[in-house]
Order: C-alpha cells, then structure tokens, then sequence
C-alpha cells in the first residue's frame, strides 16, 4: 500500500497519535496546515545532551578541585598529601616531598601487586612539570603503565579519574 493511500486511510489517526497536527478532509484527502514530520521519535531539547561514550554511572571518585591545600574530592574530603586513585579507592602515598630526590623503584610497588594494572599513571609535579627520572619511567613501562607528567593545578583535566 502507497504512503498517500495509508495517509488517506490513517492520517487522522497518526496525527492525534504523534503530533498535534490541524487537518481538514475533502474527498478522502487529507491537507496539512502545516508541514511537519511524523515520526515517533522523542524530542530533545538543546539544553540536554547524553555523551554516547560515558558510563553509566559516575566515577566513585571525583576531584572537585585542586588547590594550594590538596585535592578536594566531591564529597567533601580534602588531601593535603601524595595520594594513588585506583579502583574507585583512593590511597595515601609515602613519598619524598623533594622532587625526584629519594624516589625509588619500592615508591611504586604497589603497582606490582594491583590486578588489573592500571594503564596510565598521571603525575602532578607542583607548579612545573618537571620529567620522571629515566629508570622510573623504564620501570612502570616494563609494568605495562604508560606515564604522563603534568603540573599539578590541570593534572585531572584531560582524563576522567577513576
């Protein structure tokens, strides 16, 4: 059966069913005031858009943001020291306060032991970036974990913290 024969037949119908169209039959044709698209899709409206590519649900933590304090997490909690987000948990982390000076291999220990490995490892730096040293870079690379140095204040800013 053709569209104009089912419109003919159905047209009053579709209309009530999916759009508050007026119309007026002569002869078994129906003419549209307006020009309107029927379909049963849902409307949305410009202010609400989905990112297709996001979980479901949140992470269980989230950075609210970052100051000369520490971190504060959404619910409230300010860290005012070094700290591994992994697995929705976070962890305080025993590290030298100097830069790079007194950092060894048994600082990051903890990565050999959490299954699954995480794949990328971001390290806030202070205000500067300043590079890890080679043999650490070297070491979480054979661990499988990639390594991004950033300064502290935009660490969380290109990646979601999970």
């Amino acid at each position: 059966m053709s569209l104009s024969r089912v419109l003919q037949r159905d047209g009053p119908q579709l209309c009530r069913r999916f759009a508050p169209l007026s119309f007026k039959s002569h002869s078994r044709s129906l003419q549209f005031s307006q020009a309107r698209n029927i379909h049963a899709s849902v409307i949305r409206s410009d202010s609400s858009f989905t990112n297709i590519l996001a979980d479901d649900s949140p992470p269980a933590v989230q950075v609210n943001s970052i100051s000369n304090d520490g971190l504060q997490l959404q619910d409230g909690l300010l860290i005012s020291s070094a700290c591994i987000f992994l697995e929705g948990k976070v962890f305080l982390w025993d590290v030298p306060n100097t830069l790079w000076t007194g950092w060894t291999k048994e600082r990051f220990e903890i990565f050999e032991t959490v299954v699954p490995k995480p794949e990328i490892l971001l390290l806030g730096t202070g205000k500067a970036i300043a590079q890890v040293p080679p043999f650490l870079r070297t070491y979480l690379n054979q661990l499988g974990i990639q390594v991004d140095i950033m300064d502290t204040v935009r660490n969380d800013i290109p990646y979601a913290v999970r």
